[in-house]
């Protein structure tokens, strides 16, 4: 697990985020990790890309969806059928998203301690020993983001506009939830109508608690990536 952690986690990020340190003049830590978001953004880009397309691809199939609900609703077997194979109709997988939400939780804590540890000294010491041999060691680290906020201290503007971007994501990515029909009782509608609610306004308010509590690093990791992810949909549905 030390393995994994190390090899694909921490010590890229650890090492890029001190490459960009020495890269930017300054060596401001606050602009270093805007700039290994965007990297990660970028790597990530094609996961991303499947899972708005998806989420584009599962706004268009709602009509079709509420017909089979209709045809279907006094069988629930041949109704689960006949969505499965729409699902396959159009290559579609509506859990594939889920892998990319669950992927960025271990980058976010290797930020983290990419500030607070660095493997056993936090910025703006540099341990030496987790850098790879070719990247250099920044003479000057700067962890007054722009001259205003310490990037290693709790920040609530910060921790706001995380919130707020995650917010705006969240109204632009996911379908509105149907409103409950008097007399309705089905438990699956009902779990998509509680996620769909959670995800556009329960998710923001945690992502902004747990961007405050953590640190100005990560808040500032939220916002930078809601803000890339909101431009990425703009995208989606221009070229979809």
């Amino acid at each position: 697990m030390s393995f994994v952690w190390h090899t694909f986690f921490f010590d890229p990020i650890y090492n890029g985020l001190v490459f960009f340190i020495d890269a930017i003049p300054g060596g401001d830590v606050g602009l270093s990790i805007i700039a290994i978001t965007v990297l990660v953004k970028v790597v990530l880009l094609p996961l991303s890309i499947k899972a708005a397309k998806m989420q584009k691809t599962m706004r268009e199939l709602d009509p079709k969806l509420k017909e089979l609900k209709e045809k279907y609703k006094d069988d629930r077997e041949a109704l689960a059928r006949a969505t499965m194979a729409l699902y396959r109709e159009v290559k579609l997988n509506p859990f594939s998203g889920i892998f990319l939400v669950f992927l960025q939780i271990p980058i976010i804590f290797a930020l983290y301690f990419s500030v607070y540890s660095g493997g056993g000294q936090p910025l703006p010491n540099i341990n030496i020993e987790s850098l790879y041999s070719f990247i250099p060691t920044p003479e000057t680290v700067d962890m007054i983001f722009l001259g205003i906020v310490d990037i290693a201290s709790k920040s609530w503007p910060l921790a706001v506009l995380a919130g707020l971007t995650q917010f705006i994501h969240a109204q632009l990515s996911l379908p509105k939830p149907e409103p409950r029909k008097e007399g309705e009782s089905d438990m699956k509608a009902d779990f998509a109508r509680s996620m769909n609610i959670n995800m556009r306004y329960v998710l923001p308010a945690v992502i902004g608690f747990v961007a405050y509590t953590m640190s100005a690093s990560v808040a500032l990791y939220f916002t930078v990536s809601n803000l890339m992810a909101i431009a990425q949909e703009f995208v989606v549905r221009k070229h979809r």
